[in-house]
């Protein structure tokens, strides 16, 4: 069985792979997780020694094939988690992410599966994200483009907020903007804002935070072909 610690590490390379990073540097996960470089070079070589991850001097590092089931495992579980708060206790989708932290290093296997069956084994979370299934298959997805490259006058639907922070997610749910929320781009600014039209009315939205923001034309969302 894997520390939490371990398990954090590995979650975050991940995530860094996942945003086009064919490998990690120790400085650049250091700062991602908030902890020293020589903090990390030290992990890093546990997780080496693991055979979870391959290091290359100077270059960083990548997850090996066991290290990419491991990530998907802890991602199974976190989503769900975050999925089951949501559904079941009716936490909010913008606050979950940091008790699914907690409890995902807790929770059994078989917990997790009962979780799957009696939400309907969901494909997404309450952000968006793909959940692994029960054999670490991640779901097909639509094609998404990014909220901050849409042009003036688009119309189109949430499918997936990126999780940078708590603060950015209370952000965007305070203005109206969700999963499966329908916008309307009223003003791209050259300074840096997108005014969109939500349910909620308009908001400004730094560039930023849209960059976060993954839709798709509302026409694609309504199932009509675009």
């Amino acid at each position: 069985m894997l520390s939490a610690v371990i398990e954090d590490y590995i979650k975050a390379i991940y995530a860094i792979e996942s945003d086009g990073n064919e490998r990690v540097s120790t400085s650049f996960l250091a700062d991602h997780l908030g902890v020293t470089a020589p903090t990390v070079s030290s992990m890093l070589k546990k997780l080496e020694e693991r055979g979870l991850v391959d290091r290359k001097e100077y270059k960083g590092a990548t997850l090996t094939e066991e290290g990419e089931l491991v990530a998907l495992e802890i991602l199974r579980r976190h989503r769900l988690l975050e999925a089951f708060l949501t559904e079941q206790l009716d936490y909010d989708w913008a606050d979950v992410h940091d008790e699914a932290d907690r409890l995902e290093h807790q929770v059994s296997e078989k917990l997790i599966d009962r979780i799957a069956e009696a939400l309907g084994n969901p494909s997404v979370d309450p952000h968006g994200d793909p959940i692994p299934d029960a054999d670490l298959s991640l779901p097909e997805v639509s094609k998404t483009a990014c909220l901050a490259d849409a042009d003036q006058g688009e119309r189109v639907t949430v499918r997936r907020i990126r999780h940078q922070g708590d603060a950015e997610l209370r952000y965007l749910a305070d203005a109206g903007v969700c999963p499966e929320v329908e916008l309307t781009v009223v003003n791209v600014a050259p300074f840096g804002m997108v005014t969109v039209e939500t349910p909620a009315g308009e908001q400004s939205l730094p560039e930023e935070i849209a960059q976060l923001i993954e839709v798709v034309p509302a026409a694609a969302a309504d199932g009509i072909e675009v």
